[in-house]
């Protein structure tokens, strides 16, 4: 019998230590129907959705104006003949803050005192005739007319008189000086601004669910940003009725209780306002998720998540309001929400929320 050549057993040799780790290998299981394998559940972190009371303090930038402020107008044109004060000045009240020239004014009330003056005279001697009957009731119908018709004119211009001079309605301090002594000035032009610097109030918008639980009077701690990180008095003075319909914001007046020295209308303020607690059902906010279609969260349902759609309220700090779409107890994925999607299925590690 030949004996086997050198290179067939070379070939054995190598061949067999192979096809014995092929042998040992465990047999494959087979691949699911489809040709996919199962997507293990993913590991995610969930919490429950809880009603409590939630105290709640919202902080507002707004606008310092003066309540209490006037733009001076003049009812009589003519040369402005005074204009004592400027832009930061003082005033008192009903001090003459501007004066036109009367001189024309003053010459037409003086020919209107003569005229009712003469009416007067034409009418008791009338009087004296008709007392004789030497002359007609007619005519001293007429007399008498005349009289008051001299007697609104002379009034008429005593009231053109009085609007040539300007008082300050009430102390404050000029804001705007718009004209200079010399200067003609048409009727019903912009003189002066005066404003009360004791009237200032800071206005801030607020949402239409926040706006039921401010009631005037409150107090307020009040920032002026110009003024430092200094906390002011304040107290809630006005809500207002109306609601803008396109923002649903209202507007809320706070007084300064009383005004800092250095504050100024035009000046940004802020105002922390605190308002009571309220039983409100909340989630952790990064919970919360949002798209193209809208506000959503996970709810994990017998080991499935599924998108669920919601409403949200207020910013609480670290949680949100829930207004619609959740139940109290249920479970919603609060991390891992990568490759995520409606009807994945998941491992639960709870993660309660922080209780305030």
């Amino acid at each position: 019998m030949p004996r086997p050549s050198r290179s067939l057993l070379r070939i054995v040799l190598t061949v067999l230590p192979a096809l014995l780790v092929v042998a040992c290998q465990p047999a494959e299981s087979p691949a699911p129907k489809g040709g996919k394998r199962e997507r293990p559940p993913q590991l995610v972190e969930t919490t429950s959705c809880a009603t409590r009371a939630v105290a709640h303090t919202v902080t507002r930038t707004g606008t310092l104006r003066a309540l209490r402020e006037v733009r001076l107008f003049n009812q009589e044109e003519g040369r402005v003949a005074e204009l004592p004060f400027f832009e930061g000045d003082r005033v008192a009240e009903k001090t003459v803050i501007a004066r036109l020239d009367d001189t024309l004014l003053r010459a037409q009330l003086a020919k209107a005192t003569a005229t009712r003056k003469q009416a007067a005279s034409d009418l008791e001697r009338l009087k004296r005739l008709k007392s004789r009957s030497m002359i007609s009731e007619d005519e001293l119908n007429r007399a008498e007319t005349a009289l008051q018709v001299a007697e609104a004119e002379l009034d008429l211009l005593r009231t053109r008189l009085g609007y040539s001079t300007i008082r300050a309605p009430f102390p404050g301090i000029v804001s705007e000086r718009l004209l200079e002594a010399g200067d003609i000035a048409p009727r019903f032009t912009h003189l002066m601004s005066l404003f009360d610097p004791g009237s200032l109030v800071i206005e801030v918008t607020l949402s239409e669910l926040l706006m039921p639980q401010v009631t005037p009077g409150n107090a307020v701690p009040v920032r002026i940003d110009a003024l430092g990180d200094t906390a002011y008095p304040g107290r809630v003075l006005r809500v207002h009725p109306t609601v803008d319909p396109r923002t649903r914001l209202g507007m809320v007046e706070i007084a300064l209780d009383p005004p800092p020295g250095g504050a100024k209308p035009g000046q940004l303020g802020r105002v922390a306002l605190r308002l009571p607690a309220a039983e409100r059902r909340v989630i952790p906010y990064p919970a919360l998720r949002r798209d193209t279609q809208g506000e959503y969260v996970f709810r994990v349902d017998e080991g499935k998540v599924r998108r669920t759609a919601v409403r949200s309220g207020l910013l609480l700090g670290d949680e949100v309001e829930i207004v619609e779409g959740l139940a109290d107890g249920d479970r919603i994925v609060l991390r891992g929400f990568l490759g995520l999607s409606d009807g994945s299925a998941v491992r639960e590690a709870e993660t309660e929320p922080p209780q305030g």
